[in-house]
């Protein structure tokens, strides 16, 4: 199945001079759905993961089906003030300005591999900070797995030495 043909692109969103990538329409449709969560799992399988980081928001639309897929839990990575337990958090520098990552206490085994999740891989900043988070909560990074990456911003190179894994690449 063809996945780049459900991915719609819109011109000059969310500024003048953004080509911005748009999943809806493959969300919407099952079968190609399932196609992305099969081929977001098959360089997955046999990784020995314990579970996946799901980057807010749109990372959770991915994470839950390929958990169950490759047998492993959700865990959750916020923005701030989300979460109703004691958090551990990540504050990291944007283009204009800081954000925040946060995740609960203690939800990860000490030394579990975690798969870092989300829709697309852009500047790599967010998932960057996921992946501090993670290991400032005990864990190991397994890697990082992508439903697109615009290649151009850069964003594999703010992973390293992380593998990282993408379904489709522009």
């Amino acid at each position: 199945m063809d996945l780049a043909s459900f991915i719609r692109p819109i011109p000059d969103f969310p500024k003048p001079g953004i080509l911005f990538r748009d999943i809806t329409p493959l969300l919407a449709d099952a079968a190609a759905f399932a196609t992305a969560i099969a081929r977001l799992a098959a360089p997955w399988r046999g990784a020995n993961l314990d579970a996946i980081a799901a980057v807010e928001a749109r990372g959770f639309l991915f994470a839950g089906p390929l958990a169950i897929e490759l047998g492993v839990g959700v865990i959750p990575v916020r923005k701030p003030g989300k979460l109703p337990a004691d958090t551990i958090a990540y504050e990291y520098d944007l283009e204009y300005g800081r954000d925040r990552l946060e995740m609960h206490k203690g939800v990860l085994r000490p030394a579990a591999r975690v798969l870092v999740v989300d829709d697309v891989l852009a500047t790599g900043g967010t998932a960057a900070a996921c992946m501090r988070l993670i290991e400032a909560g005990g864990g190991t990074v397994a890697g990082a797995a992508f439903l697109v990456e615009i290649e151009p911003l850069g964003g594999r190179g703010q992973l390293t030495p992380h593998r990282v894994e993408c379904v489709l690449t522009y």
